[in-house]
């Protein structure tokens, strides 16, 4: 195991992962931009460097600063969470050139599933179904239009390197494919210096279903079982929960080896996810591949017993997975929510000094919070500021308890999307799971 570790992220996520290190032992260091000086990961961790100013490019994503912290820290490894360099190729391969670890997988394997295209043929390969569409990327329009009238409509146009959501648009018929083509490429260039785009066919009334894996240096490939990601606004997820309450017993297994045998042809190593549409027959078709940990992943950890960020550590540093695919058990049912410092009606940041922050009792649930009173929510970075997270018995009883904890959060100095939460969770459809991608705009007339 490592001695001393750089987390290089912010945030609760940030805060997670030194839970993790420190139970284990571990020296955590911790960077902050100017904004975050007095952020909690700033002084929760063990030692804390400067690493530039506030906009996220100048600092956060300042990879060259990042890695002479990490030597100047006499660090053996760095996790980078999500979001910001966590899927970044170049930032893994800088990682290996300093003979610092990069806790992820290979460099070349980011490279691969980063770029949706490759990561659909890769997943072909390997025997994964995936979703009517290019198996090409382009920047003419002329081409996207000519595969969305073999595909038929409804299409996703889609952005190759995208993510987020940025880039990315359903349209219904050629007129509008045309008028909005040029839009998403220059949203997606802008973003992620990349143009390229392509189309694949809408899975209508579909769920949103992803598998964890793990897998060590040595060939052992394990699958944790499926999230149901499905609630989602402006194609961002905001509940998660597992296991699923639309998969039957043997589409879950299934879905669960399919993960498995392409990771192992994939030769991939630490933690993954598998993201799939799963449409009303239950058909499975790929999505895409995070190479990183996810969001969500407190609940697949509420239900399995296993540590992600421990797990993640121990293959980084060369031990073995330890566990075989079936000693990993399911125990009960969890769900998370996603808090947003967003208006609830727009979901528009809503950025400000939080002047009062009461939360739910911690002995009876999971709450991971980024922020407490006095804390400044900036325009700088993701509105999320925390997640609470709850394992019910059964289903019902999850749903009951996430509502009541909801309930006891009273937030003052900025809005928070609670409402859209408490909405979604006492709704009939989603109490019965009857729920789709499509649910935020179908019952809640929003997004």
């Amino acid at each position: 195991m490592y001695r001393r570790v750089l987390i290089a992220n912010r945030g609760e996520i940030a805060l997670r992962i030194i839970r993790t290190c420190q139970r284990l032992g571990v020296t955590t260091v911790a960077v902050y931009s100017d904004a975050d000086k007095e952020a909690l990961h700033v002084k929760r961790a063990d030692e804390a460097y400067p690493i530039g100013p506030s906009k996220v490019q100048e600092s956060y994503l300042n990879m060259e600063k990042i890695i002479e912290v990490a030597k100047q820290s006499r660090v053996e490894a760095i996790h980078p969470g999500y979001g910001l360099l966590s899927e970044n190729a170049h930032f893994a391969r800088r990682c290996e050139e300093e003979q610092i670890t990069f806790i992820g997988p290979s460099p070349e394997l980011i490279e691969l599933m980063g770029e949706k295209v490759k990561a659909r043929i890769a997943m072909k390969r390997a025997g994964f179904p995936v979703i009517p569409g290019m198996d090409t990327v382009t920047e003419s329009v002329e081409e996207v239009v000519q595969t969305a009238s073999e595909i038929g409509y409804p299409v996703m146009l889609k952005a190759s390197a995208g993510g987020g959501g940025i880039g990315m648009q359903q349209v219904k018929n050629e007129e509008k494919l045309r008028k909005v083509f040029a839009t998403n490429q220059k949203r997606a260039k802008m973003f992620f210096g990349n143009g390229d785009m392509f189309v694949e066919k809408v899975i209508e009334r579909a769920r949103h279903i992803e598998i964890q894996i793990l897998a060590d240096h040595y060939g052992n490939t394990i699958h944790l079982w499926e999230r149901d990601c499905s609630v989602q606004r402006r194609h961002q997820k905001v509940i998660e929960e597992s296991p699923s309450p639309f998969l039957d017993e043997p589409r879950r297994q299934l879905i669960g080896e399919l993960a498995v045998k392409a990771a192992e042809e994939l030769g991939y190593t630490n933690a993954g996810t598998i993201e799939c549409l799963v449409d009303e027959n239950q058909q499975i078709y790929f999505l895409e591949m995070n190479t990183r940990l996810q969001v969500e992943h407190p609940v697949t950890e509420e239900i399995t017993g296993i540590d992600l960020v421990e797990a993640q550590l121990r293959i980084s540093a060369g031990e073995k997975l330890g566990l075989e695919q079936e000693q990993v058990k399911r125990d009960g049912h969890a769900i998370e929510v996603r808090i947003y410092a967003e208006d609830p009606k727009t979901f528009y940041p809503s950025p400000g000094t939080i002047s009062k922050l009461e939360q739910p009792d911690a002995r009876v649930v999971r709450h991971e919070c980024s922020v407490e009173a006095g804390s400044v929510v900036t325009p700088f970075y993701d509105p999320m500021i925390a997640k609470l997270i709850v394992k019910g018995k059964t289903r019902s009883e999850a749903i009951d308890k996430v509502v009541n904890a909801l309930a006891q959060y009273h937030i003052e100095g900025i809005k928070t999307n609670i409402p859209m939460l408490q909405e979604v969770l006492t709704h009939e459809a989603f109490q019965e799971g009857n729920v789709t991608t499509s649910f935020v705009s179908d019952y809640l007339n929003k997004g």
